[in-house]
């Protein structure tokens, strides 16, 4: 993220930030335990990783069950976008969630910063968080954003 930002301060460009959150995941790994939690967790991270392709874009685990997607040189807009795909290649993916009624589905918060700005990578983080809590209580498997 460091090394991101002040790239994307040195060439005047933006920066955004995805964290992805999967759904009910505790009791997904409740369910059917932690092995297949595991297994649920690197289909996830795969998939993340082929949809955001593009040279310099990072997946990581950010957490228990929360990825972080780095996207430099990207706007708010395309950012969404992104995120939209993320949410529904996983949607395809068609896990079980282990309760006969769901499927395995993210929530995503997105923010995207001009690095040039006052603006902080705390900061931008922060919204993307702020977006990602928003997702999860407007009814989950969605994405939120905040400029």
């Amino acid at each position: 993220m460091e090394a991101e930002w002040r790239r994307a301060r040195r060439s005047g460009s933006t920066l955004a930030v995805a964290i992805v959150d999967v759904d009910r995941f505790k009791q997904f790994n409740d369910l059917l335990g932690h092995q297949a939690g595991d297994g649920c967790l690197q289909r996830v991270a795969t998939t993340l990783a082929a949809s955001s392709c593009r040279a310099g874009d990072l997946v990581a685990r950010y957490g228990g069950e929360e990825f972080a997607v780095l996207l430099p040189a990207t706007d708010l807009s395309a950012a969404r976008k992104l995120a939209e795909d993320m949410r529904r290649d996983i949607e395809a993916l068609q896990i079980p969630s282990g309760d006969g009624k769901r499927l395995v589905t993210v929530s995503v918060g997105v923010a995207a910063a001009d690095a040039t700005l006052e603006d902080t990578q705390e900061a931008l983080v922060a919204r993307a968080d702020r977006a990602l809590y928003r997702a999860k209580s407007e009814g989950r498997n969605r994405i939120a954003w905040e400029r």
